[in-house]
């Protein structure tokens, strides 16, 4: 991922999200130690106090955890966390979004499961 500065998002927010998408691809594993804000702020070519500010995000949200003396960790269930974030942030509003536009259509909810579940096998899911 390249952090986009010309985007709205803050970059502290990229650099947690990118740490967040490392953690989900299995390129940063539990209790692993992480990158330090200035390694980050080498990557990406941005100020320290920038990639502190992500780091600090992360560890306010129990995704990392800090050892002092050593550096930022990985904490125990931080996948999971952030699946969780995910679900909610992202599925959340795009649920409530299809529920209200089978509401207008008049789509039952089981008319809905079986969309959804018919979506799903198309697009390679089991439709679990």
């Amino acid at each position: 991922m390249i952090l986009n500065p010309d985007s709205i998002k803050p970059l502290y927010l990229q650099i947690a999200e990118w740490l967040e998408n490392e953690i989900l691809n299995g390129n940063l594993k539990e209790d692993e130690r992480i990158y330090s804000q200035y390694q980050l702020a080498e990557m990406f070519n941005i100020n320290p106090a920038t990639a502190a500010k992500g780091l600090n995000l992360l560890a306010e949200e129990n995704i990392v955890y800090k050892k002092r003396g050593l550096g930022m960790f990985v904490a125990l269930d931080a996948r999971k966390s952030i699946l969780s974030k995910h679900r909610n942030l992202k599925l959340g509003p795009m649920i409530q979004e299809l529920i209200g536009e089978a509401k207008r259509l008049a789509v039952s909810e089981d008319e809905l499961i079986l969309l959804i579940q018919r979506a799903a096998k198309e697009s390679g899911g089991d439709g679990k």
